[in-house]
Protein backbone atom coordinates (compact mmCIF):
# COMPACT_ATOMS: atom_id res chain seq x y z
CA UNK A 1 0.00 0.00 0.00
CA UNK A 2 0.99 2.96 -0.75
CA UNK A 3 2.30 5.71 1.59
CA UNK A 4 2.18 9.14 1.53
CA UNK A 5 4.92 12.29 0.74
CA UNK A 6 4.23 14.79 3.59
CA UNK A 7 7.37 17.32 2.51
CA UNK A 8 5.73 20.66 3.69
CA UNK A 9 3.28 22.02 5.43
CA UNK A 10 0.87 25.47 3.72
CA UNK A 11 1.79 28.01 5.81
CA UNK A 12 -1.53 28.99 8.40
CA UNK A 13 -2.36 25.13 7.66
CA UNK A 14 -3.69 22.79 10.59
CA UNK A 15 -0.45 22.18 12.46
CA UNK A 16 0.58 18.64 11.45
CA UNK A 17 1.04 16.18 14.02
CA UNK A 18 0.71 13.10 12.63
CA UNK A 19 4.52 11.22 12.78
CA UNK A 20 3.58 8.33 15.13
CA UNK A 21 0.26 7.61 12.86
CA UNK A 22 0.97 4.05 11.55
CA UNK A 23 1.79 3.30 15.86
CA UNK A 24 -1.12 5.67 17.27
CA UNK A 25 -3.55 4.06 14.80
CA UNK A 26 -2.40 0.85 13.66
CA UNK A 27 -5.86 -0.61 13.94
CA UNK A 28 -7.92 1.78 12.01
CA UNK A 29 -4.78 1.81 9.38
CA UNK A 30 -5.40 -2.08 9.71
CA UNK A 31 -9.07 -1.97 8.82
CA UNK A 32 -8.35 0.08 5.77
CA UNK A 33 -6.35 -2.37 4.35
CA UNK A 34 -8.46 -4.93 5.01
CA UNK A 35 -11.54 -3.60 3.56
CA UNK A 36 -9.34 -2.97 0.40
CA UNK A 37 -8.24 -6.77 0.39
CA UNK A 38 -11.92 -7.75 0.48
CA UNK A 39 -13.05 -5.32 -2.23
CA UNK A 40 -15.19 -2.70 -0.07
CA UNK A 41 -13.19 0.10 -2.42
CA UNK A 42 -10.33 -0.30 -4.38
CA UNK A 43 -9.16 3.54 -3.32
CA UNK A 44 -9.25 5.52 0.22
CA UNK A 45 -8.06 8.71 2.11
CA UNK A 46 -8.28 9.05 5.73
CA UNK A 47 -7.60 12.38 7.36
CA UNK A 48 -8.30 12.63 11.19
CA UNK A 49 -8.34 16.08 12.98
CA UNK A 50 -7.86 16.36 17.07
CA UNK A 51 -8.38 19.22 19.38
CA UNK A 52 -6.98 21.43 16.05
CA UNK A 53 -4.01 18.97 15.06
CA UNK A 54 -3.75 17.17 11.90
CA UNK A 55 -3.38 13.83 13.74
CA UNK A 56 -3.54 11.44 10.63
CA UNK A 57 -3.41 12.22 6.90
CA UNK A 58 -2.70 9.06 4.93
CA UNK A 59 -3.71 7.35 1.22
CA UNK A 60 -4.46 3.45 0.94
CA UNK A 61 -4.95 0.84 -1.98
CA UNK A 62 -4.70 1.99 -5.93
CA UNK A 63 -6.86 3.61 -7.98
CA UNK A 64 -8.77 0.56 -9.18
CA UNK A 65 -8.17 -3.18 -8.48
CA UNK A 66 -5.90 -3.54 -11.43
CA UNK A 67 -1.92 -4.42 -10.39
CA UNK A 68 -0.57 -1.00 -12.37
CA UNK A 69 -3.15 0.71 -11.34
CA UNK A 70 -1.84 4.17 -9.68
CA UNK A 71 -1.04 4.30 -5.88
CA UNK A 72 -3.71 6.42 -3.94
CA UNK A 73 -1.57 9.46 -2.41
CA UNK A 74 -2.30 11.32 1.32
CA UNK A 75 -3.44 13.92 -1.24
CA UNK A 76 -5.39 12.22 -4.06
CA UNK A 77 -8.74 14.19 -4.83
CA UNK A 78 -11.93 11.71 -4.88
CA UNK A 79 -15.79 12.87 -6.16
CA UNK A 80 -16.49 13.95 -2.74
CA UNK A 81 -20.90 13.09 -4.17
CA UNK A 82 -23.20 14.18 -1.73
CA UNK A 83 -20.58 15.55 0.59
CA UNK A 84 -21.33 18.53 -1.41
CA UNK A 85 -24.41 19.19 0.61
CA UNK A 86 -22.77 20.15 3.68
CA UNK A 87 -19.55 21.71 2.04
CA UNK A 88 -21.11 23.71 -0.59
CA UNK A 89 -24.79 24.23 -0.60
CA UNK A 90 -24.79 24.44 3.30
CA UNK A 91 -22.48 26.49 4.24
CA UNK A 92 -23.39 28.35 1.14
CA UNK A 93 -26.90 28.56 2.62
CA UNK A 94 -25.31 29.67 6.59
CA UNK A 95 -23.83 32.51 4.30
CA UNK A 96 -26.68 33.99 2.91
CA UNK A 97 -28.75 33.45 6.10
CA UNK A 98 -25.53 35.26 7.93
CA UNK A 99 -26.19 38.44 5.28
CA UNK A 100 -29.88 38.32 5.71
CA UNK A 101 -30.54 37.05 1.92
CA UNK A 102 -31.87 33.53 2.98
CA UNK A 103 -34.38 33.20 5.40
CA UNK A 104 -35.19 29.57 6.15
CA UNK A 105 -38.87 29.99 7.01
CA UNK A 106 -39.18 31.41 3.22
CA UNK A 107 -41.81 29.54 0.80
CA UNK A 108 -40.22 27.47 -2.18
CA UNK A 109 -42.57 29.03 -4.18
CA UNK A 110 -41.57 32.55 -3.43
CA UNK A 111 -38.65 31.77 -4.30
CA UNK A 112 -38.73 29.54 -7.83
CA UNK A 113 -42.58 30.57 -8.36
CA UNK A 114 -42.66 27.52 -11.03
CA UNK A 115 -42.67 25.16 -7.79
CA UNK A 116 -46.19 25.91 -7.46
CA UNK A 117 -47.50 27.36 -10.59
CA UNK A 118 -46.68 24.54 -12.96
CA UNK A 119 -47.86 21.55 -10.18
CA UNK A 120 -50.99 19.52 -10.62
CA UNK A 121 -54.07 21.59 -8.94
CA UNK A 122 -54.14 18.85 -6.49
CA UNK A 123 -50.81 19.48 -5.33
CA UNK A 124 -50.51 22.84 -4.84
CA UNK A 125 -51.69 23.11 -1.28
CA UNK A 126 -48.97 21.18 -0.21
CA UNK A 127 -46.70 22.87 -2.04
CA UNK A 128 -47.09 26.03 -0.97
CA UNK A 129 -46.05 24.93 2.23
CA UNK A 130 -42.54 24.16 1.58
CA UNK A 131 -40.18 26.25 3.08
CA UNK A 132 -36.44 26.34 2.34
CA UNK A 133 -35.69 24.91 6.57
CA UNK A 134 -37.69 21.87 4.79
CA UNK A 135 -35.24 21.09 1.95
CA UNK A 136 -32.47 21.72 4.47
CA UNK A 137 -33.59 19.06 6.93
CA UNK A 138 -35.26 16.66 3.98
CA UNK A 139 -39.11 17.03 5.34
CA UNK A 140 -40.37 18.47 2.18
CA UNK A 141 -42.20 15.92 1.09
CA UNK A 142 -40.09 15.19 -1.94
CA UNK A 143 -38.64 11.89 -2.74
CA UNK A 144 -35.50 10.83 -2.10
CA UNK A 145 -33.87 10.13 -5.74
CA UNK A 146 -35.59 10.18 -9.91
CA UNK A 147 -33.61 9.55 -12.72
CA UNK A 148 -34.59 12.93 -13.94
CA UNK A 149 -31.40 12.37 -16.51
CA UNK A 150 -33.52 9.97 -18.07
CA UNK A 151 -35.30 12.36 -20.05
CA UNK A 152 -33.47 15.83 -19.38
CA UNK A 153 -30.84 16.75 -21.74
CA UNK A 154 -29.47 19.53 -21.01
CA UNK A 155 -29.21 21.62 -17.05
CA UNK A 156 -32.59 23.53 -17.92
CA UNK A 157 -34.62 20.71 -18.31
CA UNK A 158 -32.98 18.81 -15.50
CA UNK A 159 -33.88 22.22 -13.21
CA UNK A 160 -37.09 22.01 -14.69
CA UNK A 161 -38.22 18.83 -14.08
CA UNK A 162 -37.10 19.08 -10.74
CA UNK A 163 -39.38 21.86 -9.88
CA UNK A 164 -42.25 19.91 -10.91
CA UNK A 165 -41.52 16.52 -9.36
CA UNK A 166 -44.57 15.68 -7.50
CA UNK A 167 -44.70 15.46 -3.68
CA UNK A 168 -44.60 11.72 -1.69
CA UNK A 169 -45.51 13.21 1.05
CA UNK A 170 -47.45 15.97 3.23
CA UNK A 171 -44.48 18.48 3.89
CA UNK A 172 -43.03 18.21 7.31
CA UNK A 173 -44.42 14.81 8.03
CA UNK A 174 -41.34 13.22 8.13
CA UNK A 175 -37.89 13.09 7.07
CA UNK A 176 -36.95 11.71 3.71
CA UNK A 177 -33.20 12.48 2.40
CA UNK A 178 -33.98 14.03 -1.12
CA UNK A 179 -31.43 14.86 -3.60
CA UNK A 180 -34.32 16.35 -5.67
CA UNK A 181 -34.80 19.01 -2.51
CA UNK A 182 -31.07 19.90 -2.75
CA UNK A 183 -31.04 20.35 -6.04
CA UNK A 184 -33.73 22.92 -5.99
CA UNK A 185 -32.09 24.32 -2.74
CA UNK A 186 -29.16 24.95 -5.41
CA UNK A 187 -30.45 26.98 -7.57
CA UNK A 188 -32.22 29.09 -4.96
CA UNK A 189 -28.68 29.90 -3.32
CA UNK A 190 -27.63 30.49 -6.50
CA UNK A 191 -30.62 33.14 -7.26
CA UNK A 192 -30.65 34.91 -3.98
CA UNK A 193 -26.61 35.08 -4.38
CA UNK A 194 -26.91 36.77 -7.88
CA UNK A 195 -23.90 34.89 -8.38
CA UNK A 196 -23.53 30.72 -10.03
CA UNK A 197 -23.18 27.85 -6.94
CA UNK A 198 -19.12 27.00 -8.06
CA UNK A 199 -18.52 30.29 -8.04
CA UNK A 200 -19.92 31.50 -4.42
CA UNK A 201 -18.64 28.62 -2.96
CA UNK A 202 -15.02 29.29 -4.43
CA UNK A 203 -14.61 32.86 -3.79
CA UNK A 204 -16.46 32.49 -0.37
CA UNK A 205 -15.87 28.94 0.88
CA UNK A 206 -13.22 27.45 -0.72
CA UNK A 207 -10.20 30.12 -1.23
CA UNK A 208 -10.70 31.46 2.51
CA UNK A 209 -10.35 28.02 4.01
CA UNK A 210 -7.40 27.10 2.02
CA UNK A 211 -9.18 24.51 -0.06
CA UNK A 212 -6.98 24.63 -2.92
CA UNK A 213 -7.72 21.72 -4.55
CA UNK A 214 -11.32 21.35 -4.01
CA UNK A 215 -13.76 22.63 -7.34
CA UNK A 216 -16.67 21.91 -9.68
CA UNK A 217 -15.59 20.02 -12.55
CA UNK A 218 -11.57 19.32 -12.54
CA UNK A 219 -9.85 20.23 -15.44
CA UNK A 220 -8.95 17.72 -17.74
CA UNK A 221 -5.24 18.19 -16.68
CA UNK A 222 -6.03 16.47 -13.73
CA UNK A 223 -8.19 13.19 -15.18
CA UNK A 224 -5.37 10.91 -14.25
CA UNK A 225 -4.80 12.06 -10.85
CA UNK A 226 -8.29 11.05 -9.92
CA UNK A 227 -9.95 7.55 -8.98
CA UNK A 228 -12.34 6.36 -11.10
CA UNK A 229 -15.76 5.76 -9.93
CA UNK A 230 -17.26 3.85 -12.62
CA UNK A 231 -17.33 1.48 -15.70
CA UNK A 232 -20.34 3.05 -16.69
CA UNK A 233 -21.89 0.88 -18.90
CA UNK A 234 -25.65 1.69 -19.11
CA UNK A 235 -25.43 5.61 -19.49
CA UNK A 236 -22.54 7.44 -20.11
CA UNK A 237 -20.80 4.47 -21.68
CA UNK A 238 -17.66 4.64 -20.73
CA UNK A 239 -15.21 4.68 -17.00
CA UNK A 240 -16.30 7.70 -15.07
CA UNK A 241 -13.14 9.27 -14.29
CA UNK A 242 -12.57 13.12 -13.13
CA UNK A 243 -16.39 13.90 -13.83
CA UNK A 244 -19.22 13.43 -11.19
CA UNK A 245 -20.35 10.22 -10.72
CA UNK A 246 -24.02 11.18 -10.22
CA UNK A 247 -25.99 11.86 -13.61
CA UNK A 248 -28.42 14.32 -12.24
CA UNK A 249 -25.29 16.35 -11.80
CA UNK A 250 -23.38 15.67 -14.92
CA UNK A 251 -26.66 16.47 -16.98
CA UNK A 252 -26.20 20.48 -14.37
CA UNK A 253 -23.15 20.51 -16.23
CA UNK A 254 -21.37 18.76 -13.04
CA UNK A 255 -22.77 21.67 -10.77
CA UNK A 256 -25.19 21.32 -7.97
CA UNK A 257 -26.54 22.01 -5.03
CA UNK A 258 -26.50 17.85 -4.06
CA UNK A 259 -23.23 16.92 -5.45
CA UNK A 260 -20.66 17.92 -8.17
CA UNK A 261 -17.60 18.54 -5.67
CA UNK A 262 -14.05 17.20 -6.28
CA UNK A 263 -11.48 17.18 -3.51
CA UNK A 264 -8.67 15.87 -0.97
CA UNK A 265 -8.98 14.73 2.10
CA UNK A 266 -6.73 17.11 3.90
CA UNK A 267 -9.15 19.96 2.12
CA UNK A 268 -12.20 18.07 3.91
CA UNK A 269 -10.16 18.05 7.41
CA UNK A 270 -9.83 22.02 6.55
CA UNK A 271 -13.48 22.77 6.27
CA UNK A 272 -13.88 20.37 9.43
CA UNK A 273 -11.41 22.76 11.24
CA UNK A 274 -13.29 25.80 9.88
CA UNK A 275 -16.48 23.58 11.49
CA UNK A 276 -14.90 22.71 15.12
CA UNK A 277 -13.41 26.83 15.53
CA UNK A 278 -17.18 27.82 15.40
CA UNK A 279 -17.16 28.36 12.00
CA UNK A 280 -14.02 30.70 11.68
CA UNK A 281 -12.88 32.67 9.78
CA UNK A 282 -16.27 32.68 7.36
CA UNK A 283 -19.09 31.61 9.77
CA UNK A 284 -20.60 32.95 12.96
CA UNK A 285 -20.58 30.23 15.69
CA UNK A 286 -24.22 31.18 16.33
CA UNK A 287 -24.92 30.35 12.77
CA UNK A 288 -22.81 26.98 13.07
CA UNK A 289 -24.71 25.99 16.49
CA UNK A 290 -28.40 26.60 14.60
CA UNK A 291 -27.43 24.61 11.20
CA UNK A 292 -25.81 21.77 13.25
CA UNK A 293 -28.42 21.15 15.93
CA UNK A 294 -30.27 18.47 15.48
CA UNK A 295 -34.42 19.91 14.13
CA UNK A 296 -37.16 18.95 16.15
CA UNK A 297 -39.56 18.57 13.57
CA UNK A 298 -40.51 15.70 12.46
CA UNK A 299 -40.48 13.52 15.32
CA UNK A 300 -37.92 11.66 15.65
CA UNK A 301 -35.58 12.82 12.86
CA UNK A 302 -31.71 12.19 12.75
CA UNK A 303 -31.61 15.77 10.67
CA UNK A 304 -29.96 19.09 11.35
CA UNK A 305 -29.89 21.59 8.37
CA UNK A 306 -27.93 20.48 5.58
CA UNK A 307 -25.82 17.80 8.25
CA UNK A 308 -27.05 14.42 10.12
CA UNK A 309 -26.52 13.66 13.34
CA UNK A 310 -25.66 10.52 14.92
CA UNK A 311 -28.68 7.87 15.18
CA UNK A 312 -28.67 4.20 16.13
CA UNK A 313 -26.76 2.51 14.64
CA UNK A 314 -24.55 5.93 12.86
CA UNK A 315 -22.00 5.40 10.73
CA UNK A 316 -20.04 7.67 12.72
CA UNK A 317 -20.05 4.20 15.09
CA UNK A 318 -20.85 4.28 18.75
CA UNK A 319 -18.54 6.91 20.31
CA UNK A 320 -19.27 10.20 18.86
CA UNK A 321 -21.48 12.76 20.67
CA UNK A 322 -24.55 13.43 20.77
CA UNK A 323 -24.15 17.00 19.41
CA UNK A 324 -21.85 15.25 16.83
CA UNK A 325 -22.69 16.36 12.76
CA UNK A 326 -22.01 14.47 9.67
CA UNK A 327 -22.83 13.61 5.95
CA UNK A 328 -22.23 11.21 3.79
CA UNK A 329 -22.04 10.63 -0.25
CA UNK A 330 -23.01 7.75 -2.53
CA UNK A 331 -19.22 7.40 -3.90
CA UNK A 332 -18.20 5.90 -0.44
CA UNK A 333 -16.83 9.67 1.26
CA UNK A 334 -17.75 11.00 4.73
CA UNK A 335 -17.51 13.55 7.31
CA UNK A 336 -18.07 13.62 10.85
CA UNK A 337 -17.42 16.14 13.29
CA UNK A 338 -17.98 16.08 17.26
CA UNK A 339 -17.51 19.46 18.91
CA UNK A 340 -17.22 17.58 22.12
CA UNK A 341 -13.93 15.52 21.51
CA UNK A 342 -12.62 18.30 19.03
CA UNK A 343 -12.22 15.52 16.50
CA UNK A 344 -12.93 15.03 12.89
CA UNK A 345 -13.32 12.51 10.43
CA UNK A 346 -12.94 12.17 6.54
CA UNK A 347 -12.87 9.05 4.88
CA UNK A 348 -13.16 9.09 1.35
CA UNK A 349 -13.07 6.03 -0.99
CA UNK A 350 -14.57 5.23 -4.66
CA UNK A 351 -16.65 2.03 -3.56
CA UNK A 352 -18.57 3.01 -6.88
CA UNK A 353 -15.71 0.85 -8.87
CA UNK A 354 -16.17 -0.61 -10.62
CA UNK A 355 -20.34 -0.94 -11.01
CA UNK A 356 -21.80 0.35 -7.69
CA UNK A 357 -22.91 -3.25 -6.08
CA UNK A 358 -20.73 -3.41 -3.40
CA UNK A 359 -22.36 -2.12 -0.12
CA UNK A 360 -19.42 -2.97 2.44
CA UNK A 361 -19.22 0.57 3.01
CA UNK A 362 -21.94 0.56 5.62
CA UNK A 363 -19.61 -1.75 7.86
CA UNK A 364 -16.50 -0.25 7.19
CA UNK A 365 -17.55 3.08 8.26
CA UNK A 366 -18.54 2.93 12.12
CA UNK A 367 -15.64 0.13 12.44
CA UNK A 368 -12.58 3.02 11.17
CA UNK A 369 -14.96 5.58 13.23
CA UNK A 370 -14.85 3.52 16.49
CA UNK A 371 -10.92 2.74 15.76
CA UNK A 372 -9.88 6.35 15.54
CA UNK A 373 -11.94 7.72 18.58
CA UNK A 374 -10.45 4.28 20.44
CA UNK A 375 -6.97 5.27 19.26
CA UNK A 376 -7.20 8.61 20.82
CA UNK A 377 -9.03 7.86 23.86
Amino acid sequence: MASSNHSSQPASDIPWAFRDQEVRFARAFTLMRVAIHRRAFPAAALAVTYHRELVALEGFGHFTYDADAPAVQADTIFDLASVTKAVAATTMAMLLHERGLLHLDAKVAHILPDFVSLASSTQRPDRAAVTVRMLLAHSSGLPAYIKLFESAKTREELVGAAIITPLVAVPAAKADYSDIGFILLGEILAKLAGDPLDVFVRQEILEPLGMTQTCFNPPTSARRAIPPTQDDRTFRHRIIQAEVNDENAYIMGGVSGHAGLFGPAIDVARFAECMLRGGAPILKPETVELFTRREISPIGTSRALGWDTPSTPSSSGKHFSARSFGHLGYTGTSLWIDPDRQLSVTLLTNRTWPDRSSQQIKTVRPLIHDAVVEALD
